[in-house]
């Protein structure tokens, strides 16, 4: 896929620091498009900006400390976002974490469910919510969440995950109506199945997937299909939640 010219996108990506969000950053940054990522902690910020991002001209890219389940914080750092790039045309909503993976039901935590959740679902609500003043004044505004094929399926010991990717199909839906009809704002969701970040590959407990017997999508695969979205020539497309799974979801169980 050419990645059209974004020379004048301003893009802010959440959980922008590692995996998806590294990958969608320096996508749109090759495009021309001037970004901040956000990240949970000093230290992913730093090596992210002071690594793979550093290639790109100052000013370009910028990089924001913020937990995105504080809606203060979230408040203000929008601001400050808009502030840097002078205004905000898409959003990408990428922060996620895969609580405690392998666990069965009986033992999972109150609190690690409730974490899960609020990172990965009202974090999305809490980028959506206070980008909103500053997409409504662009010209194509658009809202990409990062889902998951677990939104659609289930595999045991992902339970919080599940739910939460689940919660974020819906939530794709519903924000696609709401905010296009009031703003012209396009949401949709792009949802893979296993993706080699270092999150998955700390959730599945590997070093890496060279030897995978399974098919695993790198996170350039899922940057590409982002950038496509927030283009104007994509403009038709609002509330799909896309699934980036190599058609297992499409399977049946029919033993043919």
């Amino acid at each position: 896929m050419d990645l059209k010219p974004h020379t004048h996108k301003r893009v802010v990506i959440t959980g922008g620091a590692s995996g998806i969000g590294l990958a969608t950053a320096q996508a749109f940054l090759e495009a021309g498009a001037g970004v901040v990522i956000i990240s949970r902690t000093r230290q992913s910020l730093d090596e992210a900006l002071r690594g793979p991002l550093s290639k790109y001209p100052p000013g370009q890219c910028h990089g924001i400390v913020t937990d995105v389940a504080d809606e203060v914080a979230m408040a203000n750092t929008f601001k400050e976002c808009h502030s840097l790039l002078q205004g905000i045309d898409t959003v990408v909503a990428s922060a996620g974490i895969e609580g405690e993976m392998g666990n069965a039901v009986q033992h999972v935590t109150s609190h690690d469910f409730r974490r899960v959740l609020e990172v990965n679902v009202l974090g999305v609500f809490h980028a959506v919510k206070h980008a909103l003043p500053f997409l409504e004044k662009a010209e194509n505004p658009s809202i990409t969440i990062i889902g998951s094929d677990s939104g659609f399926v289930a595999a045991p010991g992902m339970l919080a995950y599940n739910a939460s990717k689940g919660a974020l199909v819906q939530l794709t839906r519903a924000l696609s109506f709401e905010l296009f009809e009031s703003h012209g704002i396009r949401v949709n969701s792009v949802c893979p199945s296993i993706v080699d970040t270092p999150m998955a590959r700390r959730g599945m407990g590997v070093e890496s997937f060279d030897n995978a017997e399974f098919p695993v999508n790198a996170p350039e695969d899922i940057a590409r299909t982002v950038v496509f979205l927030a283009d104007k020539e994509s403009r038709a497309i609002n509330g799909v939640n896309v699934l980036s799974d190599f058609g297992y979801s499409a399977r049946s169980s029919f033993p043919a």
